[in-house]
């Protein structure tokens, strides 16, 4: 799996808002505008300049190399920074009705992607969807002999070599480990009121907060309707003790694009994001936290976005973690040990 931020920018605003705010969903972008660079004729691409210069790929297209240095800045629609920086264009015509993955993970720059369809209308766009600022359009609906264009570009004036793959969307499904400790949340119908591990947002309110004492710990979350009528995310909120070495590990996956969150002050009337990992879907993440050893730490665990896949109202999906904490067992164990059991 990648070693280690959504599709659009989605604010960690915890539901019902008893706790407030709890961060956006990426780090600031800068806001110093840059000169954009003067097209060199000598660049060669894979992409074309225009729409009508558009290159055809198929679909799966794997490991396309290019270029978007020397090029016109042709489009560059809000999403959700705005863009002057050159871009190229691709163009796809499925054969059958599908839904696709467009991946920028593995370029050298700060990327952005667009998609519009044949009649030049963006159906789609992504600025960060991983860490290192490069772009992720998931799970998008295309339809049969329908024209479609993919526009590499940049945020700001950024340009420069991007790795491009085009694939059929494939549903991430993670296992729960045998042994693994269980969060044991009841189904979320329609109508529920999370009080099992719902921390400060508990409704009413009374905070309560999981253990996690295990090694491996699988979880569920997702979105349902609450007893109000109104959409809500399911926020698992736990408590980590601090081993010994003083550094806990926690690695995370999940089957939807999620957030591992370190949290605090430990008051629910202060309480924020201390820091924040994305995780999923299928996609790992790390997080470290330290402290004086046999410290508590708050820790969250939630959908990233405010409502489901599609617009659902109401889903739920899988989590796995694994932690340093130090397992039942008659000899010592490392972590990656530990994790490595769980494989």
């Amino acid at each position: 799996m990648k070693t280690i931020t959504l599709i659009a920018l989605a604010s960690l605003l915890v539901a019902p808002a008893i706790a407030g705010d709890l961060g956006s969903r990426a780090p600031a972008k800068p806001t110093t505008e840059v000169t954009p660079s003067s097209p060199d004729p000598d660049v060669i691409r894979q992409g074309g300049d225009t729409f009508d210069a558009a290159v055809a790929l198929p679909i799966p297209a794997v490991d396309i190399v290019g270029s978007t240095t020397g090029y016109n800045d042709d489009y560059g629609d809000y999403c959700p920074w705005d863009s002057w920086a050159p871009d190229v264009v691709y163009s796809i015509v499925p054969d059958q009705d599908i839904t696709i993955d467009i991946d920028l993970y593995g370029s050298s720059y700060d990327t952005k992607i667009y998609v519009y369809d044949q009649n030049l209308i963006m159906i789609a766009c992504n600025d960060d969807a991983y860490p290192d600022y490069t772009s992720l359009i998931e799970d998008l609906p295309v339809f049969a002999s329908q024209q479609y264009f993919v526009v590499i570009d940049g945020f700001g004036s950024d340009h420069g070599d991007y790795l491009l793959n085009i694939r059929e969307f494939a549903p991430c499904v993670l296992d729960c480990p045998a042994g693994a400790g269980l969060e044991d949340e009841p189904p979320l119908v329609d109508g529920y009121v999370d009080n099992h591990n719902g921390g400060c947002n508990a409704n009413p309110f009374n905070p309560v907060f999981q253990p996690i004492t295990t090694p491996v710990f699988c979880g569920r979350s997702g979105w349902f309707i609450g007893p109000d009528g109104d959409q809500m995310r399911d926020t698992d909120w736990f408590t980590l003790v601090i081993p010994p070495s003083g550094t806990l590990e926690i690695i995370g996956d999940a089957e939807q694009d999620s957030y591992m969150l370190e949290i605090g002050p430990q008051d629910c009337d202060a309480v924020g994001v201390i820091q924040e990992v994305p995780i999923g879907s299928c996609f790992e993440a790390s997080m470290t936290m330290t402290g004086a050893p046999g410290s508590v730490v708050w820790f969250w665990v939630g959908p990233a976005a405010n409502s489901g896949p599609g617009g659902a109202e109401s889903l739920e999906y899988g989590y796995v973690l694994w932690t340093n904490l130090t397992p039942v067992a008659t000899q010592a164990v490392t972590w990656s040990g530990v994790k490595a059991l769980f494989n």
